[in-house]
C-alpha cells in the first residue's frame, strides 16, 4: 500500500505538470505558443472536454482561460475587469474555436488559451483509481480538494461515507452520502473568491457573460462513475442554475447530483 500510494502521488504530479495552464507542460506550451503538439493522452482528454463543452451548451468551456486570468484567479492578484475588457476577452473564448487533429491543437483566434482546471482533478483521480484497480487493490479512497474518487467500498465491505460540506458553514455537512465505486465532485462559489466594495466574486466564471456565475446555486455535487465527467458537470450545472440543471439531468439520467 505504501509503494502504491507513492506511485499514485507521482502519477497525480505527472498529470498536473502535463495539464497545467502555465509552465513547460503540454497545455502551458500550447497557451504560450498559440497551439502545438500534444500526446495521445492529452488529445483524448481534450476531445472529451470539448465533447462535454458541446453537450452542456458551453456551460463548461475549457477556453475560458483568458477571462479567468483577467480576474486574477490564477495569479492571486484579484481585480474586477471592466465590461469592455470582458467583452474583448470573450472574443477569445469558445470551445468551437479549438481544433484537435492528429495530435495538433490549434485556435481560430490568436490569444486564446486552455484551462483544464474544471476537469483535470477528476481525470487525475480516475487515472489513479484505475491504476490501483489494475494493481489488485479493491478498496481505496482518493481525495483531491473537493474531488473524491472511491474504489470499491470500505475494507469491511460496507459503503464509504462521504460528507457533503455545507456551502454556508465550513464546519457543517448538508448530509452524508454512502457510496462505492464512484467519483463525488463538488463545485461551489464559497471555495475560491475575493471581495471588493462589499461584493463577493467567486472563481466559477459563466462562459456566456465573463462574470462569476450568478445562477442562484451555492454548491453542486455530482456523483458519477467517471471522474473527469463528474468534475466537468459540477461546473456546468453550477453555471446552468437549478432549472436547466434538472432538465439536463432528466434528459440523461446516468449520474446523480445534489
Amino acid at each position: 500500500a505504501d509503494e502504491l500510494t507513492r506511485q499514485a502521488e507521482e502519477e497525480m504530479m505527472r498529470i498536473e505538470n502535463v495539464l497545467s495552464f502555465s509552465g513547460d507542460g503540454e497545455i502551458g506550451t500550447i497557451n504560450e505558443h498559440g497551439g502545438g503538439t500534444v500526446s495521445e493522452e492529452t488529445q483524448e482528454l481534450l476531445e472529451r472536454a470539448l465533447e462535454l463543452s458541446r453537450d452542456t451548451g458551453g456551460a463548461f468551456d475549457i477556453t475560458i482561460y483568458p477571462v479567468v486570468e483577467a480576474w486574477g484567479f490564477f495569479s492571486g492578484e484579484y481585480r474586477v475587469p471592466g465590461d469592455s475588457e470582458l467583452s474583448d476577452l470573450l472574443g477569445l473564448t469558445g470551445w468551437e474555436k479549438v481544433s484537435v487533429v492528429d495530435g495538433q491543437v490549434s485556435f481560430q483566434v490568436p490569444g486564446m488559451g486552455i484551462d483544464l482546471g474544471g476537469i483535470g482533478k477528476g481525470y487525475a483521480g480516475q487515472r489513479v483509481h484505475d491504476m490501483l484497480w489494475e494493481a489488485g487493490i479493491s478498496s481505496a479512497l482518493l481525495e483531491l480538494g473537493g474531488n473524491v474518487c472511491l474504489l470499491g467500498g470500505r475494507p469491511d465491505g460496507t459503503a464509504w461515507r462521504v460528507g457533503i460540506m455545507s456551502p454556508t458553514d465550513g464546519e457543517e455537512y448538508v448530509g452524508i452520502l454512502e457510496a462505492r465505486d464512484v467519483s463525488i465532485v463538488t463545485s461551489g462559489g464559497y471555495q475560491r473568491y475575493f471581495e471588493e466594495d462589499g461584493v463577493r466574486y467567486h472563481h466559477i466564471i459563466d462562459p456566456a457573460t465573463g462574470y462569476p456565475a450568478d445562477s442562484g446555486l451555492l454548491s453542486v455535487t455530482i456523483v458519477c462513475d467517471d471522474g473527469a465527467r463528474a468534475d466537468a458537470l459540477s461546473t456546468a450545472l453550477f453555471v446552468m442554475g437549478e432549472e436547466e440543471a434538472v432538465s439536463y439531468w432528466a434528459a440523461r439520467d446516468d449520474f446523480d447530483f445534489i
